[in-house]
Order: C-alpha cells, then sequence, then structure tokens
C-alpha cells in the first residue's frame, strides 16, 4: 500500500483574517470613531480651549458664547480648528484603539491569572455587548494608561497645533505655517510643548475610564437581566445603549478627577514663555487665578468628553463586533 506525502493542512479562513486584517480594521475603526466625534463635537471643544486660556476670573463661558456669535462668520469660529482636531482625535484614536486591543489581547493570553475577569461574574448580556477581551480592573487600568500615553506621545504635535487653531491668541492660516512658527520661535520642543501635563492627564483618565466603563457595562447589563419588563429589558440590553451609557457615564466620572490636568495643559501650551512646565504652571495658576482656575472648562469637558466617548467607543464596538460575526461566518464557511 503505498503512503501519501504527509501535507501540513492550511490555516483556517478565520485564522488568516485574524492577524494583520484585524489589526487593520481596529485600526479603521478607531478612526471612524474618532473622526465623527471630533467633528460632530468641535464647538464644545473649542469653548473650552477658550474659557481655560482665560486668566480673569470674571471671565465666562457666556461671554465666550457671545463674543464668538458676534463674529462675522459664528458658524465657522464655532468650527475652527476641526482639521488639526479631526486628524488628531481620529488618527490618535485609530493608534489608541489598536494598541488597547493589542496590549489586552496579549494580557487574556499570557498574562497572570489575576488580570483576567472571572466570566462567572459576567452577565450574558454585558459578553455580547462587547468583542474585546475581559480583564480585571487593574489590567483594564493599566493597558488604558500605557495604550493612551503612548498614542498621546505620537499624536501631540497635532494637539499643540490643534489647542492653538482653537485659541484666539494666533492667527495660524494653515497647518504647515503654524509648524514653522512654532519650530523657529520655540524650536522643536514646541511641538511638544505641555507633554508632561498631557501624559500625567491622560494616563490615569485613560485608565480610569477603561475600567470604570468596563464595570458599568458589567452593571447595566445586570440590570437588564434583573427586569422583567421584556420590551423594556431588550432595550436595556442592547449592545449599543450599553455602549452609549456605560461609556458617557465613565467619561464624566474620569473627566471630573483628571480636569486639572487638562486646564495646566492648555496653559503651556498656548503660553510657554509664562508657563514653562506643568508644576511652575500648577504654582502660577493657583497664585494668579486661584484653585478654581485648575476647575475652568470642567462642565465643557466633562459634557464633551462623555458625548465623544459614548460616540467614539459605540461606533467603535459596532463595527468591531459586525467585522467579528463576519469573519466567524467565513471561517465557518
Amino acid at each position: 500500500m503505498s503512503h501519501l506525502p504527509t501535507v501540513s493542512p492550511s490555516p483556517p479562513t478565520s485564522k488568516r483574517i485574524s492577524t494583520s486584517s484585524k489589526t487593520t480594521f481596529h485600526f479603521l475603526a478607531g478612526l471612524a470613531s474618532g473622526l465623527t466625534s471630533s467633528i460632530l463635537l468641535q464647538p464644545a471643544d473649542l469653548l473650552k480651549t477658550r474659557v481655560q486660556q482665560q486668566s480673569k476670573r470674571t471671565a465666562s463661558l457666556t461671554a465666550t458664547i457671545r463674543s464668538i456669535l458676534s463674529s462675522p462668520n459664528p458658524i465657522r469660529s464655532l468650527w475652527r480648528g476641526t482639521l488639526p482636531s479631526a486628524l488628531r482625535t481620529g488618527f490618535g484614536s485609530a493608534l489608541y484603539f489598536t494598541s488597547l486591543n493589542a496590549l489586552r489581547q496579549e494580557v487574556a493570553r499570557r498574562g497572570p491569572a489575576v488580570a483576567l475577569l472571572d466570566i462567572s461574574t459576567a452577565s450574558s448580556s454585558t459578553a455580547s455587548s462587547s468583542a474585546l477581551p475581559k480583564l480585571s480592573h487593574t489590567a483594564n487600568l493599566l493597558t488604558g494608561a500605557i495604550a493612551r500615553t503612548s498614542a498621546g506621545f505620537l499624536m501631540m504635535p497635532v494637539t499643540v497645533l490643534k489647542v492653538r487653531y482653537e485659541s484666539d491668541y494666533y492667527a495660524y492660516r494653515s497647518l504647515a505655517g503654524a509648524a514653522k512658527d512654532i519650530i523657529r520661535t520655540e524650536g522643536f520642543r514646541g511641538l511638544f510643548a505641555g507633554f508632561g501635563a498631557t501624559a500625567v492627564r491622560d494616563a490615569p483618565y485613560a485608565g480610569l475610564y477603561v475600567a470604570f466603563y468596563e464595570q458599568l457595562k458589567r452593571t447595566l447589563g445586570r440590570i437588564g437581566d434583573s427586569n422583567t419588563d421584556q420590551e423594556e429589558n431588550n432595550i436595556i440590553q442592547s449592545p449599543k445603549t450599553i455602549n452609549f451609557a456605560s461609556g458617557a457615564m465613565a467619561a464624566g466620572l474620569a473627566t471630573a478627577l483628571t480636569n486639572p490636568f487638562d486646564a495646566v495643559k492648555t496653559r503651556i501650551q498656548l503660553q510657554p514663555d509664562k508657563y514653562r512646565n506643568m508644576f511652575h504652571a500648577l504654582r502660577l495658576m493657583i497664585r494668579e487665578d486661584g484653585g478654581r482656575s485648575l476647575l475652568s472648562g470642567l462642565g465643557l469637558r466633562m459634557g464633551r468628553k462623555a458625548l465623544s466617548s459614548a460616540l467614539a467607543w459605540t461606533v467603535y464596538e459596532e463595527l468591531i463586533m459586525r467585522a467579528e460575526r463576519r469573519w466567524e461566518d467565513q471561517g465557518g464557511g
């Protein structure tokens, strides 16, 4: 009896898709979610920057809005800085979601058992609302902080340009012209002004956000499971509803805890000659404007972050879940 040569089986279709294609799709899903939220909510971001740049205690949001609306082109003025904001948030979100997914997948595969969530504690509705790995609070906090800080460093030059476009201190007409002016007057370091305050803000914000977000999804899932009204239960347990509500509440909590660093960051990026570093800016702001200056723009930032995070994570998770189902169907076929 003749023996046929041994041929190693080719990898299934789902395995071929799951490496570079999945990484690419996480990048594109993050890009789409970031662009959506940044363009829709640019006016809130601009108003936050204008309020935070003011050093006088009498300055108010109402006066800022009145000043913008009285300009020759109020609609255009409200969306000033949309291009750098879309570039920063779009590609920043793409880098963040891609690296966050990679980190969480790696922890889920190789991390210690303590980093994994006990699946028995997660409700069925929570599991169905996300295609991402289920990790412990500590693992969520650390992976979120690392991913956000890394993406923030790479996108820092665009962030500086965005803040200066939104401010009325400068009259830049193009991104290239703004970059040349910053490098000419402040050197290459000018494009990274405020990174220390940004990292101190983003690392805890992102870590707390991911931890709050995952916990809130589990909590809302359990609330849905305990509801006896079937029609109302179907609405509560909808993945979109769970993800949107969890994203909004998590962003509000994390924003409230990290706003002082955002206020410091804005001052440094707008006036690097006056505010030399994070600690100098912190002391100067408290001495000149009082402790309330550290809470400037909090309401705007909480509202903006709640909506932007809810939109971004809902769009991202929905795109990923649809892609996962399609890849599974292709693999099964």
